[in-house]
């Protein structure tokens, strides 16, 4: 990623899919205007979803996933209908191919993604190798069959391509990219104080995502920023003629900052922020209330978005499971996993605590907050629990 790309994670995300040969790929490389997936007349060409980020006008920033056919066959068939059934869990919208007389496959498709509310349009393709008559005959039979209204098209022929752009901008989800990190916490005019450790864990020469993107925000606001690391977190607040507004801190800093806080001051944290920006807030709050329950026998999952190498006292993988072990018993087992691995189950776990998720969208993070809310089992993420544990999470401010 470039430095001035959008995050995958703050793009528009929309996923291709249909049955093998139904043209997906041309129909990708013909909405693009790139040939970003390879084509060919042999069915099962796509095997793990394509993803193609660009600029397209008038949507911005999109992110495309061209997956394999949900028709698939055999073992390997079987791997690659898994994994396109895991980029329904984070896709904003659904490009739904249909091609061919029997629809019934497709048919049963837009049932589930109707039941994950994933806003769909239906295209037929392959339009140039019908007459009129037997177009309109597919396009109302798809239409009564799924209750969506179908586009014709041609992907060999380029054909229609203008309708379909049109029917993506209607299926947008209307609150698409109306959510801000820091809400309604700061506004114009407000001093607000980032304290940014620079430790270990932070990239040599850079800030880390959440930071570079709660600035700009506070930025985009009008607000006055000032940042210092934690050791020059009173040096800093001297230096400002009032307090701040609103203090922002790495979540491992919580009893540091809360001790230097001016009482007029709001606190929070990135992750915290984050919670409520990528996921749901309440149920992380809610869900730390668990930690609680936890004993030496408990199985705690810990969810990290970034699949980076461990480091030195890494918070997910040593600070987190340290301090619980610390308060519960070093019996307690942790379980961590990284990126796209979520497990299916999650009722082995007392208690699930996932990472800030910058590097997902919302509707990813908020898959795994219905899997877990569907099993039962709580959840909540790092900077709660961090707060939780220093117990100042009543202190901590939010948006819901």
């Amino acid at each position: 990623m470039g430095l001035t790309d959008t995050p995958s994670a703050n793009r528009l995300q929309i996923g291709l899919y249909g049955r093998r040969n139904s043209g997906k790929s041309s129909l990708l490389n013909a909405l693009t205007g790139q040939e970003v997936s390879l084509v060919s007349e042999v069915a099962g060409t796509t095997t793990d979803p394509v993803a193609k980020a660009m600029e397209w006008h008038p949507l911005g920033p999109v992110l495309f996933y061209d997956t394999a056919g949900f028709d698939d066959e055999g073992e390997l068939g079987a791997q690659r209908v898994e994994r396109t059934e895991k980029t329904l869990e984070k896709v904003d919208v659904a490009l739904l191919v249909f091609a061919g007389e029997d629809i019934a496959e497709e048919t049963a498709f837009a049932r589930r993604l109707k039941e994950k509310h994933i806003p769909t349009v239906a295209v037929l393709n392959q339009t140039d190798l019908l007459s009129d008559e037997e177009r309109d005959e597919r396009l109302a039979r798809i239409g009564k069959a799924t209750g969506l209204k179908p586009v014709a098209v041609s992907a060999r022929e380029r054909r229609g391509m203008e309708q379909v752009r049109e029917a993506l901008i209607r299926a947008v989800p209307e609150d698409f990219g109306a959510r801000s990190i820091v809400g309604g916490l700061a506004g114009p005019g407000d001093t607000v104080l980032l304290v940014m450790p620079q430790d270990i864990q932070a990239p040599k020469g850079r800030l880390i995502l959440p930071q570079v993107q709660t600035i700009r925000e506070l930025l985009d606001k009008g607000c006055v920023v000032v940042s210092s690391t934690a050791d020059q977190m009173e040096k800093a607040l001297a230096s400002l003629a009032a307090p701040p507004h609103l203090i922002v801190t790495d979540s491992q800093c919580f009893p540091q900052v809360y001790r230097l806080k001016p009482e007029e001051s709001l606190l929070t944290s990135f992750s915290v922020l984050f919670a409520a920006y990528k996921g749901d807030i309440r149920t992380f709050v809610e869900g730390a209330s668990a930690i609680a329950s936890l004993n030496e026998h408990s199985h705690v999952l810990i969810a990290e978005a970034c699949t980076h190498a461990p480091l030195q006292e890494d918070i997910g993988r040593v600070k987190i499971p340290r301090m619980l072990r610390q308060r519960f018993g070093e019996s307690l087992k942790v379980t961590l996993v990284a990126g796209a691995d979520f497990p299916a189950d999650l009722t082995p776990y007392d208690l699930i605590i996932h990472c800030g998720a910058c590097m997902f969208n919302r509707r990813y993070v908020l898959s795994r907050v219905e899997a877990a809310r569907s099993q039962g089992v709580p959840i909540t993420n790092y900077g709660v629990t961090l707060a939780y544990l220093a117990g100042i999470l009543d202190k901590v401010s939010y948006e819901e």
